[in-house]
């Protein structure tokens, strides 16, 4: 199955005035990096954001969100939000601030790296 292309849409709509933000397709999905580092991104119908393992327990407990495991290995401090978690922008927008606040506190990574 293909990534849903309108949250993508959505995604790029919602990142267009940050700075440093570079799309890349990953994982059979696409990726959405804040200097350099991954942000949020789409894979089939879900949101994947980057909240930090801080943040992750309390996500945990909000309707529509999930561990991020596509592997059978769950990556930390990720969470997966299926759609009827981000049907309208405020949702989407409220989950895109949620990992920039944990992302943007991350060093900047080099091209390469």
């Amino acid at each position: 199955m293909a990534f849903d292309e309108s949250l993508a849409a959505r995604i790029r709509d919602a990142l267009a005035r940050t700075e440093n933000v570079e799309e890349r397709r990953m994982f059979g999905g696409i990726g959405f990096l804040l200097d350099g580092n991954m942000l949020v991104g789409v894979w089939k119908d879900s949101l994947i954001a980057r909240i930090g393992p801080g943040a992750y327990a309390e996500a945990r407990l909000e309707p529509h969100v999930r561990e991020f495991d596509i592997t059978g290995k769950p990556m930390k401090g990720w969470v997966m939000v299926e759609p009827e978690g981000v049907d309208d922008d405020d949702q989407l927008i409220a989950w895109i601030r949620r990992a920039e606040a944990f992302v943007g506190a991350l060093p900047a990574k080099r091209k390469g790296q």
